[in-house]
């Protein structure tokens, strides 16, 4: 169980990297970049099992049973997950589902979207001044789940709120942290393909942000943050070409 990183294919652990090119097997996910997949050996077996907001390619039950049927054929594996494995990636399914079929399994975890993606945008997620505390929550949610994020309440409970798979509701969680207490001028920040070279960042409060966003007609993936470390932004902001791994 591998994570890939936030997008920049420079971002991949040396050991993630190690292992992808050991695989007899990867199955890799929608925003795993191309110039991964090519670290594989050409005898590998390669399977796309990419989702995105609305659409599966292939069922998580179907995506696990794939993976158990190739380890009980004795191949190496590597399930191949953009950012960490074990935020918003199902990873903590996969595994529970590995464990029940007795296969034995490894964690690579990965540089996180949620603190990278800012990052590449000039904006910390902390800062002695501004924020000693975060929260990651994700903005896509099924409607039936049992437990859904309290936005109301998450609103003041800490400095910096970062929202992954939230653009597609930005409206609605805009309101609810409004209605939670935090003021309408508070800053926020939208990038979208964070660490790639198709990279764009916005800034705004929470007033402006949802015209922004559409004027400007942001689209998943995209990464937000709330909170005043957005202002630093103006001081730290810097450009970053993707990087390249030796042999691509």
């Amino acid at each position: 169980m591998v994570g890939a990183g936030p997008g920049d294919p420079g971002l991949i652990t040396v050991k993630g990297l190690k292992l992808l090119r050991e695989a007899d097997v990867l199955i890799y996910d929608r925003l795993v970049p191309d110039s991964l997949i090519k670290q594989a050996r050409r005898s590998a077996k390669k399977i796309y099992v990419g989702k995105g907001a609305g659409w599966h390619t292939i069922d998580q039950k179907e995506i696990q049973s794939i993976m158990i049927e190739n380890a009980r054929d004795g191949k190496n594996v590597v399930r191949l997950k953009g950012g960490d494995p074990f935020l918003f990636g199902r990873g903590g399914e996969e595994t529970q589902r590995l464990k029940h079929a007795r296969i034995g399994f490894s964690i690579v975890p990965g540089v996180t979207s949620a603190i990278s993606v800012p990052a590449y945008a000039g904006i910390p997620v902390t800062h002695r001044e501004y924020s000693s505390s975060i929260a990651i929550a994700t903005g896509h949610q099924d409607r039936n789940k049992r437990q859904r994020v309290n936005w109301r309440k998450l609103a003041t409970a800490v400095d910096t709120i970062i929202i992954l798979m939230g653009i597609g509701n930005l409206k609605e969680i805009v309101g609810e942290l409004i209605k939670g207490g935090l003021k309408r001028n508070t800053k926020i920040a939208i990038i979208e393909w964070g660490t790639t070279q198709r990279q764009r960042t916005i800034t705004g409060t929470l007033s402006n942000i949802v015209n922004k966003a559409t004027s400007h007609r942001l689209h998943p993936p995209s990464v937000i943050v709330v909170g005043e470390t957005v202002k630093l932004r103006r001081n730290l902001n810097w450009v970053s070409t993707t990087a390249r791994i030796s042999g691509t």
